[in-house]
């Protein structure tokens, strides 16, 4: 019997890897942000105010996670809650003008490091990551 393929190893030595030259490039550059804010703070340009939960849900991690994100995002000036007006215990997210420019002044750094993590690698072999991550996650969803 031939035995299954490992990729659990590799994909979790590249994600840390991929963490690891974030941190690099936002401590370098000056940019006071986390991979984990810089998620949310990137998720909120795209769609300021959308709810806490959402928020959560489009970043596949749980409440309390969130949760504790947006709180250092808050202290840090970057993001604020508002409540929703017929729910007082949901929360909607908005980033501030200090995090749109935060956002803003870390950009071409992760362009720069998603430009470099795809040398030598072509559209197609995007496609076929994304396809194959997404079968694995599904099956693990079963």
């Amino acid at each position: 019997m031939q035995q299954p393929k490992i990729f659990g190893a590799p994909l979790d030595r590249t994600v840390k890897q991929i963490r690891q030259n974030y941190v690099k490039a936002f401590k370098e550059a000056n940019v006071d942000l986390t991979t984990e804010q810089w998620v949310l703070l990137d998720n909120l340009y795209q769609n300021n105010g959308i709810s806490q939960n959402e928020l959560a849900e489009r970043n596949f991690k749980n409440a309390p996670t969130v949760s504790r994100i947006i709180d250092l995002l808050c202290k840090k000036g970057l993001t604020e809650r508002q409540r929703f007006e017929n729910d007082r215990r949901r929360y909607k997210i908005f980033m501030t003008e200090k995090g749109k420019a935060t956002y803003e002044e870390a950009l071409p750094h992760v362009l720069a490091l998603r430009q470099r993590g795809w040398k030598g690698l072509t559209e197609e072999d995007y496609d076929d990551l994304i396809r194959i991550v997404n079968q694995i996650f599904e099956n693990y969803e079963e």
